[in-house]
């Protein structure tokens, strides 16, 4: 028999929009059901994201999802984990004199995805990401007529106005335990999530949103009975320098110019 949901898990629905509250609550009775002793060991032990944002991926609205961008896990650093995949909260500002600011280049995956953009929309060629491209391209980026964004935030801004809901397949962060281990414990909420999703797409008569999934932790998602009835783009980590390179990224994201400063877009079905 599971234990009750504990209370300090249950609060933290705060930052989630309330379309998703209830069915956060149904995916952690599913994490419950699975291993009872889950989320008490998890409420009474240390872990990343910390402030409440555990659910703060779960902002995007519902109704607004056109894609489910699932990374790894949180980022293993109090100040970057902020609950939502890959946006690294010790970052600001994206750019430099150098290039790209140096809170970026310390988050490799968040360095290697604004690359990938850039090469993307031709701003850079494969094998010239670095020194003097770099530099050119940030000093376009900063001067005072650019069309760039300026920030990690308006980077989230421009994701969310695409319908990306940017989730981890493990949503915490432990020093002592696995990611794989932690993201398997995971997958009867993911579950609940994708239910959620293909459910609400029936009732518009579309097709369910697109699975975006970095990396072997990420991929584990593939073995959810309801995955198969997701479109799906798969590649490598970011954390992988190929990843700037990958022709399937460069043709999901190119197109949305997500580094360009942009007006508010309609995503929902």
């Amino acid at each position: 028999m599971s234990q009750p949901i504990p209370a300090a898990i249950l609060d933290m629905f705060e930052l989630a929009d309330p379309s998703w509250r209830p069915i956060l609550e149904t995916g952690l009775e599913a994490v419950a059901r699975a291993d009872p002793d889950y989320l008490p060991a998890l409420a009474a032990d240390a872990y990343l994201p910390t402030n409440g944002r555990l659910f703060a991926a779960f902002v995007q609205p519902l109704e607004s999802v056109r894609y489910v961008l699932v990374g790894e896990g949180p980022y293993p650093r109090e100040k970057s984990a902020t609950g939502v995949c890959f946006m690294d909260g010790a970052v600001e500002s994206l750019w430099s004199e150098q290039g790209l600011s140096k809170q970026v280049n310390r988050a490799t995956s968040l360095r290697n995805f604004i690359k990938m953009l850039l090469v993307a929309d031709g701003q850079i060629a494969i094998g010239q990401t670095t020194g003097a491209a770099m530099a050119h391209v940030s000093l376009k980026a900063r001067a005072s007529n650019s069309p760039y964004i300026q920030t990690l935030a308006e980077m989230q801004e421009n994701l969310a106005r695409h319908g990306f809901l940017l989730l981890n397949a493990a949503l915490v962060y432990r020093r002592h335990v696995p990611p794989r281990k932690e993201a398997r414990a995971w997958q009867p909420f993911l579950q609940e999530v994708l239910a959620a999703l293909a459910a609400y797409a029936d009732t518009k008569g579309k097709s369910p949103p697109t699975l975006v999934l970095w990396g072997k932790v990420a991929e584990q998602l593939n073995a959810l009975p309801l995955s198969t009835r997701f479109p799906q783009v798969q590649s490598e980590h970011p954390y992988n320098l190929s990843f700037i390179a990958n022709p399937d990224m460069h043709a999901l994201f190119g197109p949305m110019h997500l580094l360009e400063k942009q007006a508010e877009i309609i995503t929902s079905l």
